[in-house]
């Protein structure tokens, strides 16, 4: 089945390649960015939509949403990927941080989200089993659950992100599927330390670097299950348990 997948943060690691697998697969991807990489012109040759918009401006998001509305009778799956891992040392006054981390986190995907509502039951009756067909996948952060000493404003906004996972799965049931993703360290970045790298993979009890494949899966598995709402899958390594 041909999906159409809203992916917010496409310009780069976990956003950028969901949208290239999705683009391989022959669905129709949306895919919205705040920075023009030189990725957002390689996933336009492959015939991705994309669109600026930045997530802490509320007329913007109208815009998009708008703008889907008017170009798209349905809309399968939105991926909330976007994010901004805010220190609380940023310089920001303490209030600007909390407000800034709130945005992006929580109040982007409640306005895309009831925004879209329509078009993702759309494509659910347009099924013969409607139940269960449509999805939205909000990517949180294994600190939603620990907390942190050093980005209290970020993982606050990760925790409220899962909690509207729950009022949504009920909102839109039964025909709408809504589930949390936590990932902890899936890819280093370029310039990391192999200090930091080694700290890092101490902190999980399978000692690796997870890869975007690992998230791929797991939303690969959301879209093809019937029964599963309102939960959030850990992707950490056994952080837990250390």
């Amino acid at each position: 089945m041909e999906r159409t997948i809203l992916i917010t943060g496409v310009g780069k690691r976990i956003g950028y390649a969901l949208a290239k697998y999705y683009l391989a697969q022959g669905h129709h991807v949306i895919g919205t960015y705040r920075t023009h990489y030189d990725s957002i012109e390689q996933l336009g040759k492959l015939g991705a939509s994309l669109h600026s918009c930045d997530l802490t401006d509320p007329a913007a998001i109208d815009d998009l949403i708008n703008y889907i509305i008017q170009h798209h009778d349905s809309l399968d799956t939105i991926i909330h990927n976007a994010s901004d891992w805010l220190p609380d040392n940023s310089g920001l006054s303490p209030s600007d941080t909390m407000a800034r981390m709130m945005q992006i986190h929580v109040s982007a995907p409640y306005q895309i989200n009831l925004g879209l509502a329509p078009l993702l039951v759309n494509a659910a009756k347009t099924n013969d089993d409607s139940i269960g067909v449509s999805n939205i996948i909000h990517m949180t952060d294994y600190v939603a659950e620990k907390g942190s000493k050093k980005h209290i404003a970020y993982a606050a906004s990760k925790a409220a992100l899962h909690n509207m996972t729950l009022s949504f799965a009920s909102l839109l049931a039964p025909h709408v599927k809504v589930n949390s993703i936590a990932p902890a360290m899936i890819l280093f970045n370029q310039d990391d330390s192999e200090a930091y790298k080694a700290k890092a993979l101490a902190k999980a009890i399978l000692p690796k670097e997870a890869g975007n494949d690992e998230i791929i899966a797991l939303i690969d598995y959301l879209h093809t299950s019937h029964y599963v709402t309102g939960r959030s899958y850990a992707v950490d390594g056994g952080r837990q348990l250390k």
